[in-house]
């Protein structure tokens, strides 16, 4: 990138896209968007985000850092419909077949379809100034002056409807926000530079959501409820209340274990899951609307931080960059998190810029990805890489999340970490962790419903041990256990 800053251009104005224009809006002069969709006026479902239809999740510091860059933006998304609730009291979270034992946390988190968010974070950067938007219009390349990216091909116009019009429009900063069919790979062969390693964590995911009306009292009044997959039964399920008095309920399973379409099925076989919230929801209500279906084929990462050769006046981010499980619900948290790191890397100078900032984004895309990728290498059908370091973290999370269920200070670390609030080794200070091996012992294993059997097990709430009860029960085990 030059000293100049006249102009940047975004390809793709998803979520990701309309983050990075939020921060170049700060220092260029002009920012443009150039998104294949003709953008909808309303919050409606767009062709250009496959997963829309489907349930979102924004992870608290995801939450804090909207608020951040969109100032009460959480209150408009409420006055709009969009549900708030502390993360750890309102949610229900089953890990690994345990329930999170609920208190406040003072973390926010937000139940809203894709949407209503991406329709409101737009209005908010299509009215700042300077902030333009081409649409529809598909990016055909960029331009290479000299080693560096000079402004980027469009053609505009819908191609299903006629002949689109060629243009190019310069720029002095280029940022690829069009997801994980991005072409930046394939056009820097094309130059004869390097692409980027990736690496891929298969995990052959489908799941089916519907939409179901929501009654006064669901959930004893709880925002969500989230059940991860376990081991011995690697299915998963979630249900978010979002706007319209409605529930998003999906669930799904590994290499290629999907939910059944039809509503018989459907409730058949989220009835197999270890815990019996989302079968009471779906057993007694008619959906609002058609099911949808999804496929996940692997989560990517491209390490660009890699590349000895790159052409300044181009970086990359959002699912261009790494793409995670949506189990996880990372996606747009690190897509905020990456815009925080462009607005310091632009604070710092154009100077290498682009080698600056894929580092940057690299330390911080560490910690989600080993997250994600440990959650799924725990199920034997994920293919990767099992290295010990990843094998001996899963079976020590495994005791955290089993302590959560007994002490909510446990859980509320848990969570912390899990949200990108805290950063990991907070989980593996010598004291929490002696916390976590005692306290574990008293969490009792989650009864998990059986196969086909059309109903599920009503989960009690774990017993509440005593720290009277927890030190006694460390006397009485033999010393060789300890």
């Amino acid at each position: 990138m030059t000293d100049s800053r006249t102009r940047a251009v975004v390809a793709g104005a998803s979520m990701a896209g309309l983050l990075a224009a939020r921060v170049l809006s700060e220092t260029f002069d002009r920012v443009t968007l150039v998104e294949r969709d003709d953008l909808p006026a309303e919050p409606v479902p767009r062709r250009g985000v496959p997963q829309g239809r489907h349930p979102h999740g924004v992870l608290a510091r995801g939450v804090q850092v909207l608020d951040e860059l969109f100032p009460a933006l959480l209150e408009e998304l409420a006055a709009h419909g969009a549900v708030v609730g502390d993360m750890q009291q309102d949610v229900r979270w089953y890990v690994d077949g345990h329930l999170l034992r609920q208190q406040p946390i003072g973390m926010q988190g937000i139940g809203l379809t894709r949407p209503l968010l991406e329709d409101r974070v737009r209005a908010r950067v299509l009215a700042l100034p300077g902030v333009d938007v081409v649409a529809p219009a598909d990016v055909d390349g960029f331009v290479l002056a000299d080693g560096r990216v000079t402004g980027v091909r469009i053609r505009r116009g819908n191609r299903s409807a006629g002949p689109q019009t060629t243009d190019v429009l310069p720029a002095d900063l280029v940022v690829d926000a069009t997801g994980r069919g991005s072409h930046t790979p394939a056009w820097l062969e094309s130059q004869g530079l390097p692409r980027p390693a990736e690496e891929r964590i298969d995990v052959g995911m489908r799941y089916t959501t519907w939409v179901l009306p929501r009654r006064p009292g669901d959930l004893g009044g709880d925002r969500a409820c989230l059940i991860g997959a376990t081991v011995a039964r690697p299915r998963f399920g979630a249900a978010l209340s979002v706007e319209g008095d409605r529930w998003i309920v999906g669930a799904g399973g590994y290499r290629g274990d999907a939910a059944p379409t039809d509503l018989a099925g459907f409730r058949d076989y989220v009835a197999t899951l270890p815990a019996s919230e989302l079968c009471e929801l779906v057993s007694d209500r008619e959906p609002v609307d058609d099911p949808h279906t999804y496929h996940f084929a692997s989560s990517t990462r491209r390490r660009y931080e890699q590349l000895t050769r790159f052409p300044d006046g181009l970086l990359v981010t959002g699912d261009a960059l790494s793409s995670f499980n949506p189990v996880y619900g990372q996606g747009i948290t690190v897509a905020a998190l990456e815009a925080l790191a462009l607005r310091k890397v632009l604070a710092a100078g154009a100077d290498r810029s682009a080698r600056r900032f894929f580092r940057r984004v690299a330390r911080l895309i560490d910690v989600p990805w080993d997250m994600a990728a440990g959650g799924d290498l725990r199920i034997p059908s994920v293919s990767g890489p099992r290295l010990l370091r990843v094998r001996v973290m899963n079976a020590y999370v495994a005791r955290v999340q089993a302590a959560s269920a007994v002490d909510a200070a446990v859980g509320r670390a848990f969570l912390l970490v899990a949200n990108l609030t805290d950063p990991p080794q907070k989980l593996l200070r010598p004291r929490f962790a002696a916390s976590v091996l005692l306290k574990a012992r008293h969490a009792g294993p989650v009864a998990a419903p059986v196969a086909g059997s059309g109903s599920a097990v009503g989960l009690p709430r774990p017993r509440e041990v005593s720290p009277a009860e927890a030190v006694g029960a460390e006397h009485d085990r033999p010393l060789r256990e300890r």
